[in-house]
């Protein structure tokens, strides 16, 4: 069955093959993958409109780097956030709970899943937490005006819906970059 399937032995193989490069080349890939990452990030700030289309894109180089290597994954998450501290502070509270999270838990998940539905699941969980948290911890109303800030199940099934799509979207547009970046990286 599709979800079933192992995808992940071809990510493994590539995890030991960037072990090998020296460590100069993987902080320089990681600060890469950082600055995309903070890059289009910020563009929702300063693009209104089509910036809101740009930066959940920056889910995709945290994913990259966190499927090569958990450690490089962390840094290049935390080295994102410093560099928005920067360029765009009003990000600052979006990155780390929604995209940036996404890709940090599925590029993990990589790590140490080696189903589809696993990989899926865990991106899935962790964006959801990282939603409510916003929602329902810190009052930041991520969703619009549209849903409120009092817990509702309604609200925290559509939220799991949606996460669960998105992070499935993840994992295969992860698979793809991969398949076509792993040949310039390594």
């Amino acid at each position: 069955m599709y979800f079933f399937k192992p995808i992940s032995d071809e990510v493994r193989l590539y995890q030991i093959r960037f072990k090998k490069n020296n460590k100069t080349m993987r902080l320089v890939l990681v600060s890469i993958f950082a600055s995309i990452a903070a890059i289009l990030q910020a563009a929702g700030g300063f693009l209104p409109g089509i910036g809101y289309l740009i930066s959940p894109f920056a889910t995709a180089p945290i994913l990259l780097c966190s499927m090569l290597s958990i450690p490089f994954g962390v840094m290049s998450y935390f080295l994102t956030i410093m560099l928005l501290f920067i360029l765009q502070p009003t990000e600052l509270i979006i990155f780390p709970f929604t995209t940036g999270l996404l890709g940090l838990g599925v590029g993990a998940s990589f790590y140490y899943f080696r189903k589809r539905l696993s990989i899926i699941m865990t991106g899935a969980i962790l964006l959801m937490l990282g939603i409510m948290s916003l929602l329902y911890i810190f009052q930041f109303p991520i969703l619009g005006p549209a849903v409120s800030d009092s817990f509702s199940f309604l609200t925290a099934g559509s939220i799991f819906l949606f996460t669960l799509l998105y992070s499935w979207f993840w994992v295969e547009i992860a698979l793809i970059i991969f398949k076509r970046l792993k040949i310039m990286i390594l």
